[in-house]
């Protein structure tokens, strides 16, 4: 039977339909652009300047940009550094010369993915900036201070884009079935709450691919008494993911993410394998196993073997290039790695333990010896003038106060290395220093 929504749905793919349009129809990111926030204010009152927006993919930084563009009276550029050449960016910033000089009007430029442009095309965007000829809204999913050039990010402020909630997801997908001139109000379709939970736990905080999978659904789903549903099959064809195979009340979700981590930190490798297949099987995110273990890297084994967390960030990486089901391979390899290496939980008990002395006492102002000396008329403030340099002794060691006053004489001890792997190495040295004179 002909599909109603195929025949009569508006231009343009829904999820760029769905983009909201002011500040106030964005969700989520409150702590970005929510009531009396340092950008939100830039924004109502004109006054933005260079910023980078960063964050993973399908969080609303194209959206934000796009939506700034209807608060300013500058003129709004915008280029994907995949797509555009250094001679494309010369024609831009030639333009907003010519606009600024003769029109008095600035130019903001987006640029997204500017973590694509290489060296000399960012060194490009310098002068603009510095002579005030653009400013500058860059987008990039990776980090900044790794793939954007020191130059520029020296002139730029950061906002990093948090993965929206399930909570966030559920408002935009219930906004988009509701809304009857950019959305789906005006068609007969019904979507079940198992397919909503559904799209909302496989889009894995992304609103393009929750917008993507719906849209394909409704178009792919034929009338049935006048009536397009969307249940839990259609969902799973629709993201092409099935439903994870846990009981039904979700628990078994928890309970197995549990043993796994227990099964890790107990050491015992064939139980973690067989947890890990229990869950890819299931159809976990590989994200989500990755995230989990990340934490386990640093939690349970820490200093005892610091390169289990390289590992698991190596993995992460892996997975991410090559997905399944080829990597079931490197998150096994991962998952006996730290299964089989020596285990301490002193890094996570150390920190605790500062910030709970922290919490609940004052340690007192920096001394005068460890603060910065660098600026003009530190040295007359007495600021690190008896600062003694490491380098400058035998060992690179020397004994000197570290603490503020107030902890100056009881110097508490929150690291405290254990018996086992690396850690006996750095409890050697830890002795080595106490003796020194």
């Amino acid at each position: 039977m002909a599909n109603l929504f195929e025949s009569h749905s508006p231009a343009g793919p829904l999820a760029n339909r769905m983009r909201p349009q002011s500040l106030d129809e964005i969700v989520g990111q409150r702590h970005l652009i929510g009531e009396s926030t340092l950008l939100r204010r830039a924004i109502l009152a004109d006054r933005l300047g260079t910023v980078i927006f960063y964050g993973p993919p399908g969080t609303g930084k194209t959206t934000l940009a796009r939506v700034i563009s209807s608060y300013t009276k500058s003129a709004f550029e915008q280029l994907n550094a995949v797509t555009a050449k250094l001679d494309q960016l010369r024609e831009v910033l030639k333009a907003a010369e010519s606009r600024l000089q003769f029109d008095q009007q600035k130019t903001i430029l987006f640029l997204d993915e500017i973590h694509r442009f290489n060296k000399m095309q960012q060194d490009a965007l310098l002068p603009a900036l510095e002579a005030g000829t653009i400013t500058l809204i860059g987008a990039t999913t990776e980090n900044p201070s790794f793939e954007v050039n020191a130059a520029l990010l020296s002139r730029a402020t950061v906002f990093r884009f948090e993965t929206p909630t399930t909570e966030d997801l559920r408002v935009v997908l219930h906004r988009t079935l509701h809304d009857t001139e950019r959305g789906l109000g005006k068609y007969p379709i019904t979507v079940t709450e198992e397919a909503v939970d559904h799209y909302v736990k496989l889009s894995d905080g992304d609103y393009r691919a929750l917008l993507n999978a719906l849209e394909l659904a409704v178009l792919t789903t034929p009338e049935i008494d006048g009536e397009i549903t969307i249940d839990l099959s259609v969902a799973e064809e629709s993201i092409q993911q099935k439903a994870l195979k846990y009981d039904k009340d979700g628990d078994r979700h928890y309970d197995v993410i549990s043993a796994f981590i227990k099964s890790i930190r107990g050491s015992d490798p064939d139980a973690a394998l067989y947890w890990l297949a229990v869950m890819i099987e299931a159809g976990e995110s590989p994200r989500f196993i990755v995230r989990r273990l990340y934490v386990h890297a640093a939690e349970d084994i820490g200093l005892s073997d610091p390169q289990a967390l390289l590992i698991v960030d190596a993995c992460a990486r892996a997975c991410e290039y090559i997905g399944f089901p080829e990597a079931r391979i490197p998150l096994a390899e991962t998952v006996l790695y730290l299964a089989t290496a020596p285990k301490s939980n002193t890094v996570i008990t150390a920190i605790d333990q500062a910030l709970e002395l922290v919490r609940r006492s004052d340690g007192g102002p920096v001394p005068p010896h460890l603060r910065d000396a660098h600026h003009a008329g530190a040295a007359a403030l007495g600021n690190g003038v008896e600062y003694q340099y490491p380098h400058q002794f035998p060992h690179a060691y020397v004994k000197q106060n570290y603490w503020p006053e107030n902890l100056a004489r009881t110097k508490p001890v929150f690291y405290k290395p254990s018996p086992r792997g690396f850690e006996k190495q750095l409890q050697a040295r830890l002795d080595f220093w106490k003796k020194q004179p």
